[in-house]
């Protein structure tokens, strides 16, 4: 019998992730937002990461979600869906 790695499929941050990029000031893109981190010293993020997690085909870790909340600016609570607030 095969045993799930995760308890669920997808993430709860890829939509959000989305909303995220697409609200800054000007908006950036899926590679804006690559290369925004890996500016940050996380030099393996790449558009296609992003495109993935967004579209609830890979999953994130809870390193990543930090790197995304500051790399948007927001919280990590928030990139998790909760709360309405853009503010950390």
């Amino acid at each position: 019998m095969s045993k799930k790695a995760y308890l669920i499929k997808g993430n709860t941050c890829g939509p959000r992730i989305r909303l995220g990029h697409a609200l800054q000031k000007p908006p950036i893109t899926q590679e804006e937002l690559a290369n925004r981190i890996n500016f940050m010293g996380y030099e393996d993020m790449t558009k296609l990461i992003i495109s993935r997690i967004e579209k609830n085909q890979r999953h994130v870790c809870d390193a990543e979600l930090l790197i995304f909340s500051q790399a948007l600016g927001v919280s990590m609570e928030w990139l998790c869906g909760i709360g309405e607030d853009l503010e950390k």
